[in-house]
C-alpha cells in the first residue's frame, strides 16, 4: 500500500475506506461481540469480498463494485 500524502484539510482521500467501514459497521461489526481481533480480521476480509463481488448498490443501477467494473471494460 501506499500511504496518502495529500495536505491537511484535503480528506478526499479518505472517503472511499471511510465509506467501507461505515457500511461494514452498521452492516456487521455493530451486529455482533467480538471475542478476539481473529474474528474480527476474518470478518472484514469476508466483508471485503461480500462488498466488491455481492453487494448490489443502487447507485450502480444494481450492480456489485466489481460487476461495473467488468461492465466498463468490456
Amino acid at each position: 500500500m501506499t500511504r496518502s500524502m495529500s495536505r491537511v484539510g484535503k480528506c478526499i482521500d479518505n472517503a472511499p475506506i471511510e465509506s467501507f467501514f461505515g457500511h461494514f459497521k452498521t452492516e456487521c461489526y455493530d451486529l455482533k461481540a467480538y471475542k478476539t481481533f481473529e474474528e474480527l480480521v476474518y470478518d472484514i476480509d469476508d466483508y471485503i469480498y461480500f462488498y466488491n463481488n455481492e453487494r448490489f448498490q443502487e447507485k450502480h443501477n444494481g450492480l456489485a463494485p466489481l460487476e461495473l467494473r467488468d461492465k466498463a471494460v468490456a
